[in-house]
């Protein structure tokens, strides 16, 4: 059995964290088993979430882990796809890992707005004093990371439209299919779901929420998706 170290659910939401939302979809398309534990960051091997504890051993990073979860009990849901499949995931996947995720966090962490509604949920990860000491400590070094990314030299309103752009473009790629690819789930369709619903589910009317609600097919897919694989809420 594998032990999922994750964060807490929110606004609906199994995970706050569009990363863990991602492997903990990835586990539910795939049906194998894991048993949800609130993360110890003192384990995490790369010092993040999630990880995993598997026979004793612990792995960090969402994406190593899917590979690794392919390898060991195989790879069930991208074994048919073409190269060009492959390649079409692998750069949607990208784009909302490492660019349209540095948006979510400037709403999250860096808008006074967005941090005054996950400020106590992130909070709640650590015991009351630690928490009111250590979580300003974590919003500085956000602020700072995004500054050394680059992300953090643009005024909001030129996040926000790179923001609005990625999410635009994943609008398109998904069309009118029922799944990123097609006709059938992929691993990355895991992805796209986190993320979009973290923005979706997100209680803050905030300007990237209000472009990504006009998305309607984006919409219509989380909702499928949540319907799918969540409708039993957490395990």
């Amino acid at each position: 059995m594998i032990t999922l170290h994750k964060g807490p659910a929110a606004f609906g939401v199994s995970d706050i964290s569009p990363f863990c939302l991602k492997l903990e979809t990835y586990l539910r398309m795939t049906g194998i088993p894991y048993t949800p534990k609130p993360a110890a960051f003192g384990k995490a091997p790369k010092g993040k979430i999630p990880f995993i504890e598997e026979d004793g051993s612990y792995l960090g990073d969402s994406q190593f882990i899917i590979e690794h979860l392919k390898r060991k009990h195989g790879n069930t849901l991208d074994a048919k796809l073409s190269t060009e499949d492959l390649a079409k995931g692998h750069l949607v996947r990208r784009t909302l890992e490492d660019s349209l995720n540095w948006v979510i966090l400037q709403e999250r962490w860096i808008s006074d707005d967005g941090w005054r509604v996950y400020k106590p949920i992130f909070e709640a990860l650590f015991p009351p004093v630690v928490g009111k000491a250590i979580v300003p400590l974590i919003r500085r070094g956000v602020g700072k990371a995004m500054q050394a990314h680059g992300m953090g030299r643009h005024r909001p309103e030129e996040i926000l439209e790179m923001g609005k752009a990625d999410v635009s473009a994943v609008a398109a790629v998904l069309g009118d299919k029922p799944f990123l690819l097609g006709d059938h789930p992929t691993s990355f369709d895991a992805t796209l779901f986190a993320f979009i619903l973290s923005i979706l589910a997100f209680p803050v009317d905030s300007p990237l929420r209000k472009h990504t609600q006009g998305q309607q097919n984006l919409v219509r897919y989380c909702e499928r998706f949540q319907q799918r694989y969540f409708a039993n809420g957490q395990k």
